[in-house]
């Protein structure tokens, strides 16, 4: 079988290209190319013919704009990436028979109460990104093509930048630490998205009913408060230089944080649909953030 990642250097991609390997031959591409093949998002026609030449029967697109602030005064090329590409490859992936399996955000939703949603809730999204993202959802439904889309939130990876690191480098550097405490999801890893995607991809193939739309997402709640306190301490317990007192990281309100692009309030993803379906159990945030910081410090402690 014949796979095509695009996006392969990213957070998810980079993880995807291990955790596909064992379905079939994977194709993985960037805007950057290789041996000549280009996967450029931002042209979506280009897109579509690279999907007609390869002829894959699996299409995974781990690429998309993702500056969320950026979005606000860049809607035109965020729509471009992560509307208008996902809906030429679905359109493309339709036509041949194949899959695709596309990722999505809970920036999707407004973020309002405080309820885990599932996939039948009500979207409404709050920033450019969010309503590009939703476009591209919907886009693919449209086309007909047997699709995974897997909405997510908090993505992070050992791999490249992330919050945890961010958190870390200034808690060796400052005394205090001011952090939001209102908005409230899952820290989810790279490295988990990429084992579900192949795990239910492999159930799907065999099953084209569960062709479909599912949240996926760490078990578990935290606010960015919570998870910066979890990540010092837990850095600190293993003798990191961490100059922040253990009361110092302050809880702040959104409001108090302005930025470009609105951010939910509530992140809280419903899993139900996604375990019960390809008979999955999500581990708690907390133990693949600690998984990360152990490969990002070099520590080989036993997590708690």
């Amino acid at each position: 079988m014949k796979l095509l990642l695009l996006g392969k250097n990213g957070q998810v991609g980079w993880e995807l290209q291990r955790a596909l390997a064992p379905l079939g031959d994977v194709i993985a591409l960037d805007r950057e190319g290789t041996q000549g093949l280009q996967a450029d998002l931002s042209r979506p026609d280009a897109m579509a013919a690279l999907v007609r030449t390869l002829r894959p029967e699996v299409i995974v697109n781990a690429a998309a704009y993702t500056a969320v602030d950026k979005a606000e005064s860049e809607p035109a090329l965020a729509h471009t990436i992560n509307a208008a590409a996902p809906q030429a490859l679905a359109q493309a992936a339709a036509e041949l028979g194949a899959w695709l399996v596309q990722y999505s955000t809970d920036y999707v939703f407004d973020g309002c109460g405080s309820v885990a949603r599932d996939e039948s809730a009500a979207t409404g999204p709050l920033s450019a990104y969010g309503r590009t993202k939703l476009e591209g959802e919907q886009a693919i439904v449209a086309s007909g093509a047997r699709h995974l889309v897997f909405r997510t939130s908090w993505v992070y990876a050992a791999r490249g930048g992330n919050f945890a690191r961010t958190m870390l480098r200034l808690a060796g550097e400052r005394d205090r630490l001011r952090v939001i405490d209102d908005q409230i999801g899952a820290p989810t890893g790279a490295e988990l998205i990429a084992d579900v995607t192949a795990h239910a991809l492999r159930a799907a193939l065999a099953q084209p009913a569960l062709s479909g739309l599912y949240h996926l997402a760490a078990a578990g709640e935290t606010s960015w408060h919570g998870y910066a306190r979890h990540v010092i301490e837990w850095a600190r317990a293993r003798g990191h230089a961490i100059k922040v007192a253990p009361l110092g990281v302050e809880a702040i309100p959104t409001s108090d944080y302005p930025t470009p692009a609105r951010r939910p309030l509530n992140s809280r993803l419903d899993t139900h649909k996604l375990r019960t379906t390809f008979g999955l159990h999500m581990p708690q945030w907390q133990h693949g953030v600690e998984r990360m910081l152990s490969e990002v410090l070099g520590d080989k402690g036993t997590s708690t």
